[in-house]
């Protein structure tokens, strides 16, 4: 008998393309983009089927808000490498369109002086916002579960943080993430050594324990699956409301590994709520910076959360170089 490996010896079933049915939504076949096709390299990860499209409103505003976005921030790279092509690929990771400076608070600046920021992050919000309803609607009109829409949401949430609620709060648009590669890290660094290091920040450490957290549990989770693949394991929902000798294996598998195994169902409850919370306890960590802690790494030494130096190592119980200097 041949057994069905996946990944390294995948059986790719394809039939004929799936247009999908109409829906008493309105959710027609005929409005529907594309010609569909298959892909072999896909179909290694996923369906090996791509298309049709169906945007609807929602996904067209989102698209073209998005590509407004990209092209605003794109020509504003280009010319600030005198719209060389090779220049501007050569630079492309150090490129970045800036916020506004601290003197405008927030009002709108000058075009070349803040003001395309301000612009193509308006065109920026529109489009996140509205590829958000998209997935709350076609979720709603297929009559499935919303939890991909407050997934999302929940990374949104950190996007408004950063570029939106944090800025309001501080009274300058200054404080928003420059948009490029490189800069956008810089701006981190930035961030954490102004405040203190965001190291101390408890929900900066929230964050990464559910950052690394969802990356272990989904990593457990898909290869739990493909190792009980032969014996159906990929028919999660027959497992679930029919336990079956997959889903038995793995679970002995966890219990004897770790002592205790999530079900079919409950693992993806709990790679969810790891992976949602990531950006929300991000988010709140963010918002609190500058706006109610001044210095997370006082506030840690307050808190018998980080030691307090006796000056020894050139800093006072406070961390500052400059009392240290002033004892000399």
């Amino acid at each position: 008998m041949i057994e069905y490996q996946n990944i390294f010896t995948q059986v790719q079933v394809r039939g004929p393309a799936e247009m999908g049915l109409d829906n008493e939504a309105g959710t027609m076949a005929a409005e529907r983009m594309g010609t569909p096709w298959f892909s072999n390299l896909a179909g290694w990860i996923g369906n090996a089927q791509l298309g049709p499209v169906y945007l609807g409103w929602t996904g067209m505003i989102g698209l073209a808000t998005g590509l407004a976005w990209f092209f605003i921030v794109g020509i504003s790279m280009l010319a600030q490498v005198g719209w060389s092509l090779p220049e501007f690929l050569r630079q492309g990771f150090w490129l970045a369109l800036e916020p506004p400076g601290p003197e405008h608070g927030l009002s709108m600046p000058p075009l070349n002086d803040g003001g395309l920021y301000i612009i193509a992050s308006f065109f920026l919000l529109v489009s996140v916002c509205t590829w958000w309803m998209r997935t709350y609607l076609l979720a709603q009109e297929q009559k499935m579960g919303k939890h991909v829409a407050w997934a999302f949401a929940s990374a949104i949430w950190l996007f408004l943080v950063l570029g939106l609620f944090r800025p309001v709060l501080m009274g300058s648009w200054s404080e928003a993430v420059p948009y490029g590669i490189f800069p956008h890290l810089d701006w981190t660094t930035a961030f954490s050594i102004r405040y203190g290091n965001l190291y101390y920040n408890p929900f900066h450490c929230l964050s990464i324990v559910f950052l690394y957290g969802s990356v272990l549990l989904f990593a457990m989770h898909g290869a739990t699956i493909l190792a009980v693949t032969r014996f159906g394991g990929d028919r999660e929902l027959e497992q679930i409301y029919d336990r079956g000798t997959a889903s038995e294996r793995a679970a002995l598998f966890w219990r004897w590994t770790m002592g205790f195994n999530a079900t079919m169902e409950g693992i993806h409850r709990w790679a969810w709520w790891f992976a949602v919370l990531t950006p929300i306890t991000g988010g709140i960590g963010i918002l609190l910076t500058g706006t109610v802690v001044d210095n997370w790494f006082i506030w840690a030494q307050e808190h018998n959360f980080a030691p307090m130096y006796d000056g020894s190592y050139g800093y006072d119980s406070y961390g500052s170089y400059e009392a240290f200097i002033g004892k000399e």
